[in-house]
């Protein structure tokens, strides 16, 4: 799904009354390439179709994919033997593949590319005995993937506070990744206290945190101070759509909010207020933003401004045993959910 998912509907405000639209918003590639795979999956194989975790941290995705036949479990030994599992875009750890593999379980490996990248950076300064600060959160799905790629290598720093905590072998072999979600201001934050700790500390070889996080996030700084309230689509285990609320206040919005719909949206909060920013996370489908549209033009917001930072035109492949699948069954995948189209002939 694009990132600048069609035209949206735009009146004059008798009251003055305006929407920032966020541009981009909303998926990712990432995002549209792992959900892309379980709707391939079921209509392919046919349901059940076992997910490791949440495919993406959306509960409306979850919910959708659920009615279609997907089974979420939280752990590889709960899919039966022999079945056949998507991997989240999160990324997994090695032990799980080889767990996955253990009960011949036939795998999709739906981890973000840009995810994938950070696993590889991780092996790769593991290999050369580096110490690896991994800046993110304990916990998050991403967070133990990548730490099991080199568990005796890898520490995990939540923050600012952990960076004294830190006990590293040689300082002259130190390295900083992070997750691939987090605020790009509150990272350096933390990245600044690490190489006052440790003034030898390399960089990732290239740029961690994803395009699509910091896109969404200069939108926000963008929207933040000319907005009365900010509404950010997008749920509550979703690290990305999380800061986007931290971002539009640091910006100077007056208020902001996260919701995961329109049915979560509280009218007291628009008393006063003239102009709404509104954006959502990169795991969030548009219908849930159009309903939020279509809530304030309701009350009035019809104007709809769109605020344009950047354009976005990455597309991820699925994964390579899907997709050849598919063209043995005579499909040709294409990058529209829920549909296959029958592979052109010669």
């Amino acid at each position: 799904m694009s990132a600048f998912p069609g035209e949206v509907p735009s009146a004059p405000s008798e009251d003055g009354k305006k929407v920032l639209l966020a541009a981009p918003r909303g998926y990712c590639a990432g995002v549209d390439r792992a959900v892309d795979a379980v709707e391939k999956a079921l209509e392919l194989y046919g349901a059940p179709i076992y997910v490791r975790k949440e495919i993406v941290h959306n509960k409306f995705v979850v919910e959708t994919l659920t009615k279609r036949g997907a089974i979420f479990v939280d752990e590889t030994d709960e899919v039966p033997e022999g079945a056949r599992v998507v991997f989240s875009a999160h990324g997994v750890s090695p032990a799980v593949h080889q767990e996955a593999a253990s009960r011949n379980l036939a795998t999709i490996d739906a981890t973000c590319p840009l995810v994938t990248k950070v696993h590889k950076e991780a092996v790769r300064f593991a290999s050369s005995d580096f110490d690896i600060l991994l800046i993110g959160h304990e916990g998050h799905e991403e967070v133990e993937g990548t730490q099991g790629e080199a568990p005796d290598h890898i520490q995990v720093v939540n923050g600012p506070e952990d960076v004294d905590k830190i006990e590293v072998r040689d300082p002259d072999k130190v390295i900083w990744l992070s997750q691939t979600t987090l605020s790009v201001d509150e990272t350096m934050v933390t990245v600044d206290l690490l190489r006052k700790r440790f003034p030898n500390i390399q960089d990732p070889p290239s740029d961690d945190i994803c395009y699509a996080t910091q896109n969404r996030q200069v939108a926000i700084k963008q929207i933040g101070p000319r907005a009365d309230v900010v509404i950010i689509v997008g749920s509550a285990n979703s690290s990305n759509s999380v800061r986007l609320v931290e971002v539009a206040l640091e910006a100077g919005a007056g208020a902001a909010y996260r919701v995961d719909n329109a049915d979560q949206v509280d009218l007291a909060w628009f008393e006063g207020a003239k102009n709404i920013g509104l954006s959502s996370g990169a795991s969030v489908p548009e219908i849930l933003v159009r309903g939020v549209l279509e809530l304030l033009a309701e009350h009035g917001y019809t104007d709809v401004e769109t605020v344009t930072t950047a354009t976005e035109n990455v597309q991820f492949t699925l994964p390579k045993n899907l997709r050849a699948d598919l063209k043995a069954a005579g499909y040709e995948p294409d990058r529209a959910p829920k549909k296959l189209r029958p592979a052109r002939r010669a």
